[in-house]
């Protein structure tokens, strides 16, 4: 699962207020090379939650995301647009487990898809 994936989900148990961004327990990461494309990259900053893909590339190795990002950033630093798309796109969540920030529920991931299926008594 790459955190893009990662960035659009959230838990949908019944009563949970609070369920994104998923927290990431990570057993096994792998990278795989994806087609740089910085146009990209500017088209969808505005729809990710910063924060929450922050976090999430420091969970699976990449620590260096800034805290803020500048409209100048986006357009003029190769560097941070290198580690922007490693985050974004490189990076995979291959087995481990996604976990709701408000009941601690896991769901576990196994060769890279997220099994978010819930309980008959969640929904």
């Amino acid at each position: 699962m790459k955190l893009l994936t990662h960035n659009m989900l959230s838990c949908h148990i019944k009563g949970v207020k609070n369920g994104y961004p998923f927290k990431i327990d990570p057993v096994k990461i792998e990278e795989m090379d994806a087609d740089y494309d910085p146009d990209f990259l500017r088209h969808i900053y505005p729809r990710l939650e910063w924060p929450a893909l922050r976090e999430a590339a420091q969970v699976m190795g990449e620590p260096n995301l800034p805290e803020e990002v500048t409209e100048s950033m986006l357009q003029n630093d190769e560097e941070f647009l290198r580690h922007f798309h490693h985050a974004l796109l490189e990076l995979i969540l291959e087995e481990g487990a996604l976990v709701c920030p408000e009941t601690g529920r896991r769901f576990p991931v196994h060769k890279g898809v997220p099994n978010l299926l819930l309980h008959e008594d969640e929904v």
